[in-house]
């Protein structure tokens, strides 16, 4: 255990080589209101690192031995220390989250706790929060603009605020938008790493997740090879709505899946923040057309994807179908990054009629952009921007607004323009927050 300054001291535990990411804006404006933030991600996302940016002292569970027995022993007596008081993996210990209640409820005051954790506990743990006591962010791994790769010339939420969208070619198009897929946004994982690497440790990290992982979140034994072959199946399926069925027939896994199993393991690996449904946005239409309800399945990034199908640059860039649904993933994880900043949430959108967009970014104030995302070329932007048009003419405006922006986001290097009818064209390397 370690401890800081005081409350009124700049953090000192702000590791070396630290970079910025888009979430700290919503994490201080939760540590202004609640008594502590909660910070849950995939393992390797950052987590700790974004933590301690905040923190003035600390208790590592997970690396100090002594702290997590007196954890356990006495959970209020690892509380103690300069705020805000970083407790990380404090999962490990589920008593800490009640004595985390009862310490903000005594102390009455803003900014108590950072607690951070790659594994979502059971909802009858946490189910007792308390209004302004325990408020939740989610991190991410890093954006294309957080790793230094994105221009950020075209914001996403000058989009939500309709603003025109303009800016010049990025010089980075396809292959280097495959090669971000395949290295995805793990802060530990740099940029001059070669890339089959890169795939090698993050298909070391998904035998972690099928080997141990997967067993922490609840006790219940799975086994690992059909965990793996879950997840190949997932990586298979990125960007759709998949069946259950459809899922256990594709895992190629000695024994059978069972639709109960499926159901399981999908739901252990949420709670692991190994994947992120992108749930059907709940809107109005004008048409009797029924919208498609089932979730799309994506990993929370999308080079867990490309590792669990032990693909490369060189594959992708033969199978464009692949590569435009891996694409789509990517997009959906930035926005998510960047909506979350502009207090918004991103959606799919689909009806029974086939009408669709890749994403729908619906802020809190009722503003929404509609989003589909292309490797590029003249005719694939084309029939984009027609389905936007298309998803725009579904939507009752009339109670849910008129759309701020139609967005093609294409792969290809180019310049950020509008075009005649309304629908703005964005470069990948030029999106933003």
């Amino acid at each position: 255990m370690s401890g800081s300054g005081g409350n009124g001291a700049a953090s000192t535990l702000t590791p070396t080589g630290y970079l910025s990411r888009v979430a700290e804006k919503s994490a201080a404006r939760v540590l202004r209101t609640a008594g502590a933030l909660l910070i849950e991600g995939s393992k390797g996302c950052g987590k700790t690192w974004m933590a301690k940016r905040f923190a003035r002292s600390e208790v590592l569970l997970e690396q100090d031995p002594g702290a997590f027995a007196l954890a356990e022993a006495e959970p209020h007596r690892v509380l103690d220390g300069a705020t805000p008081r970083l407790i990380d993996e404090w999962q490990r210990v589920p008593a800490l989250w009640g004595a985390v209640r009862g310490a903000c409820d005594a102390r009455a005051r803003p900014g108590q706790f950072i607690l951070t954790g790659s594994a979502t506990p059971a909802d009858d743990l946490t189910r007792h929060s308390g209004a302004l006591r325990v408020q939740r962010l989610a991190l991410r791994t890093m954006s294309l603009v957080e790793r230094g790769l994105s221009t950020a010339a075209v914001s996403l939420a000058g989009l939500l605020r309709g603003e025109p969208c303009a800016a010049d070619p990025t010089g980075r198009g396809v292959p280097e938008a495959v090669d971000a897929l395949c290295r995805g946004g793990w802060p530990g994982l740099d940029l001059d790493l070669p890339v089959r690497d890169v795939i090698r440790a993050l298909a070391s990290y998904l035998d972690d997740i099928a080997r141990t992982d997967i067993r922490q979140v609840d006790g219940v034994a799975r086994d690992p090879v059909r965990v793996q072959a879950l997840m190949r199946s997932l990586a298979r399926n990125v960007g759709t709505a998949a069946s259950l069925n459809k899922l256990a027939g594709e895992a190629d896994s000695a024994s059978p899946l069972s639709r109960h199993t499926v159901r399981s393991y999908l739901d252990a690996l949420e709670r692991l923040h190994v994947i992120e449904p992108l749930t059907a946005w709940p809107t109005h239409l004008r048409s009797r057309s029924p919208l498609l309800t089932t979730p799309k399945h994506h990993f929370t990034d999308p080079s867990l994807a490309v590792a669990a199908l032990r693909a490369g640059p060189e594959r992708l860039l033969a199978d464009p179908e692949a590569l435009g649904l891996l694409l789509e993933s990517l997009v959906i994880r930035d926005l998510r990054i960047h909506a979350q900043a502009s207090d918004a949430e991103v959606y799919a959108f689909t009806d029974a009629g086939g009408t669709e967009a890749d994403a729908i970014v619906d802020a809190r104030d009722g503003r929404w952009i509609a989003v589909e995302v292309k490797l590029g070329g003249s005719s694939h932007i084309e029939r984009a921007a027609r389905s936007l048009l298309a998803v725009r003419r579904k939507i009752d405006e009339a109670k849910m607004g008129r759309a701020a922006k139609l967005v093609v986001i294409t792969a290809a290097d180019g310049y950020a323009y509008e075009r005649p009818d309304g629908v703005s064209v964005v470069p990948l390397f030029a999106l933003g927050p």
